[in-house]
């Protein structure tokens, strides 16, 4: 007699914590991985109203990884493979424990979520990542924007002046979204800091430095907030609520980071992202001479092999200097080659 196979099904939320108290034979620097991708898988389904834990694991269709990786794409740019593959890897490898666990719909299969998603990304190595030329006159209009009068538009004003000194931040740091907008007051000293010590992808500490312009446009939106909250990038819409945990509800989140600089790009008609200013930091550096284990460690690469995959040709100026600085014609080798026998 044929038994027929039953799906079980918990919620989304319980998967994840399921999914994640397995991992306890893994690294630290795994785990962080996978509980960052799944965060991301949050963000995505919240986007579309849906919460975690209202969504139960047998409503997840053979489509889910595929949406999430265009979802992933639009947001860092097809050129950003690496930080999407990471994010992908890890909602795979959630996917895969739930099939395992027969958690999934009984119609949904595992193989056929793994090769949709294939499919869309497809195979390929690390590109050249393209930097809008005019990603500073974003940073200048920014810079240059009227404020609101702070009487008559409080909100609005507050809002330029955040989003002056988070534009001003990401562009004088290179961090990334996330770090962001986890970044509080204490971490740069209410903007009297020239660098501070964050915790970065995979929960590595990492130091980053602020230029003189930032930190200025960092006091002023603070002193212009006239409050204690501990963020240092908030929210101040009249829809945010009352202050819970010194202010921790309003901070921005990394999805408001990113449509924060996607708007004021979009004034200039300057599609860029978070990560085009990471891109654009570690390209002056080193087009300036700075060396590729420097450029590892202002952006917070894990691993000198990614900052090298992606940037390492910029360095192909410098390899021409080389080049001609130390290469020797056939008359020069042979003329010291008969020095060396006299």
């Amino acid at each position: 007699m044929v038994q027929s196979v039953v799906a079980l099904s918990v919620s989304l939320a319980e998967a994840q914590r399921l999914f994640l108290d397995s991992l306890v034979g893994k690294s630290v620097r795994t785990q962080a991985t996978y509980a960052s991708a799944l965060r991301r898988f949050n963000e995505y389904f919240g986007e579309r109203k849906i919460r975690a834990d209202q969504l139960t694991t047998d409503e997840l269709t053979e489509s889910c990884l595929h949406d999430f990786q265009a979802w992933l794409v639009r947001g860092y740019g097809r050129d950003d493979r690496a930080t999407i593959a990471t994010y992908v890897a890890g909602v795979r490898a959630f996917l895969r424990f739930l099939a395992r666990r027969r958690l999934l719909a009984t119609d949904v299969s595992f193989e056929a979520i793994r090769e949709q998603a294939r499919e869309a990304m497809g195979r390929g190595s690390y590109r050249t990542p393209r930097i809008d030329s005019r990603l500073p006159m974003v940073v200048l209009s920014v810079k240059r924007a009227p404020l609101p009068d702070a009487e008559r538009f409080p909100l609005a004003h507050l809002e330029v002046l955040r989003d002056r000194a988070l534009i001003l931040t990401l562009f004088s740091t290179a961090m990334r979204r996330e770090e962001a907008a986890r970044l509080d007051r204490a971490d740069v000293d209410d903007g009297w800091a020239t660098q501070a010590i964050i915790r970065g992808k995979g929960d590595r500490e990492r130091v980053v430095f602020f230029s003189d312009e930032a930190l200025e446009a960092l006091r002023a939106y603070f002193a212009a907030r006239k409050d204690q909250y501990v963020p240092a990038f908030i929210r101040h819409d009249r829809a945010r609520g009352k202050p819970r945990g010194r202010g921790a509800n309003f901070r921005l989140s990394p999805l408001s980071v990113w449509k924060t600089v996607k708007k004021v790009g979009l004034r200039e008609d300057v599609p860029i992202s978070t990560h085009a200013f990471r891109h654009a930091k570690a390209t002056v550096l080193l087009n300036q001479g700075a060396k590729l284990s420097e450029v590892q460690d202002i952006l917070g690469h894990a691993s000198p092999e990614t900052t090298k995959k992606i940037y390492a040709h910029y360095e192909v100026q410098h390899l021409r200097d080389a080049f001609d600085r130390y290469s020797l014609s056939a008359e020069e080798m042979v003329k010291r080659l008969r020095n060396s026998s006299e």
